[in-house]
């Protein structure tokens, strides 16, 4: 489903784009929000698929696993979850991994920007081209006051982060129903002291270590997870945000952000040309939600 898509005013270095349903309803949706993450991957703080490797002590709040390959290492002290080494839960996790790649595909490539994310985003789907570093400094992701505020980040190739890095979410309420994806085409590293959201990677994540993400997750899809004295939790403890890992979501293939600034009205000629088209682009957007596994 093709879409189109009006500019809302500039904050930083960037342009928030919000997709032309948003623009003709005037509002966001998020009676229609459901989360990405199927039951078994959302119950997991850190999955691997060749293993987990550890430099205790590394605090986990999550089920923490892999699957195919058993070995998860050791020197973890859970504030929630368990050890799953290749159990029928790990295995089922990495078939919703795959599932949420493709419904993540289905919000389509939206706007490209920058490679080095430092600034402030509004809620949207991004393209983040390759380089040395995708984060040099701080990224505060502002959800313009909205609850149900999403964004997803693809990476064609890698996400690298460096060691001055931070990310924040703010300005989104309660947070209950806040959606953050980062989907990364081969490699996560992860240099900076925090992170958020849900890190999926067809390959290797690893940090440099005493990496915190309070709220999110990490998940490879074909190679192994290192942690080196991390902090990773799907608790969203001492954020103020409900927990799940940044993980409400929007209706598959929708297209929609779930939040952000509403853009200017279209002009009526524009409503004309289009109104007619919205009514089947909803339709097919719950129909597409309703068949979801």
């Amino acid at each position: 489903m093709s879409k189109s898509r009006f500019a809302v005013p500039v904050i930083g270095r960037l342009v928030a784009v919000v997709p032309l349903c948003v623009a003709l309803l005037g509002v966001p949706t998020p009676g229609f929000a459901a989360p990405i993450l199927l039951p078994a991957l959302a119950s997991f703080g850190v999955l691997g698929a060749a293993g987990v490797t550890n430099v205790p002590t590394s605090t986990i709040g999550g089920n923490l696993g892999s699957a195919p390959n058993p070995s998860v290492g050791g020197g973890y002290v859970f504030s929630a979850g368990s050890l799953q080494a290749n159990t029928p839960l790990a295995q089922q996790a990495q078939l919703d991994l795959d599932q949420a790649f493709l419904d993540l595909a289905l919000f389509g490539p939206g706007l490209t920007i920058l490679s080095d994310l430092t600034g402030t985003i509004l809620p949207g789907t991004y393209t983040v081209p390759a380089a040395g570093t995708n984060l040099s400094g701080n990224l505060v992701l502002d959800g313009g006051g909205s609850s149900t505020a999403v964004w997803v980040f693809h990476f064609p190739s890698t996400l690298i982060t460096s060691t001055t890095s931070n990310v924040t979410v703010t300005n989104v309420g309660s947070g209950a129903g806040v959606g953050l994806y980062w989907d990364v085409g081969t490699a996560a590293t992860l240099n900076g002291p925090t992170f958020a959201g849900n890190v999926l990677a067809r390959t290797l994540i690893s940090s440099d270590g005493d990496l915190t993400m309070s709220c999110g997750r990490l998940a490879s899809a074909t190679t192994q997870v290192t942690l080196i004295q991390d902090t990773i939790s799907i608790g969203c403890l001492g954020t103020g945000f409900g927990s799940g890992g940044y993980d409400q979501g929007v209706d598959i293939g929708s297209g929609g952000t779930g939040g952000g600034t509403v853009p200017p009205v279209p002009e009526p000629a524009t409503l004309t040309l289009f109104a007619s088209g919205l009514a089947i682009a909803r339709w097919k957007s719950r129909r597409m939600g309703s068949s979801r596994p």
